[in-house]
């Protein structure tokens, strides 16, 4: 049924979970799933070397998120692919779920502040308004 699912996630629990959930799915429609984290923008008027040190440590920090998801999605029969994304997170979001024609997005329901709360309630709020696809959200 669903063959191109898409799950965001931020490290807190509740996006854990929907990685465990996206995994399952995966694995029970032979799907391919994209792992998506996002960063809130770096204000460019850090300058260097501040700006670059700032981008660093957001890249590591989503890198670290994006490896906790890995590990609670385990093995998929289908491509796995993961994207760190920068700017807005339900926008973000929204772009990649336009850009990859995503079938079905599954995302936690509330997040942690790490990240700029990608997942909060008005994220994933915002994501089910707008996605042109089912949106399963975990709790």
């Amino acid at each position: 049924m669903y063959k191109n699912i898409l799950v965001a996630v931020d490290g807190s629990e509740h996006a854990l979970k929907a990685a465990r959930v996206a995994g399952e799915f995966a694995r029970q429609m032979q799907a391919e799933l994209r792992l998506v984290t996002v960063y809130e923008p770096v204000p460019t008027y850090l300058g260097e070397p501040n700006l670059q040190h700032a981008l660093d440590e957001r890249f590591a920090l989503a890198q670290q998120v994006i490896d906790g998801a890995l590990q609670e999605i385990g093995e998929i029969p289908g491509e796995l692919k993961t994207d760190v994304l920068e700017g807005p997170a339900a926008e973000a979001i929204l772009a990649v779920i336009e850009a990859r024609n995503n079938d079905l997005v599954i995302m936690g329901t509330r997040g942690l502040g790490r990240l700029t709360g990608l997942l909060l309630g008005s994220q994933s709020q915002k994501v089910v308004a707008h996605a042109p696809c089912p949106v399963l959200l975990v709790r």
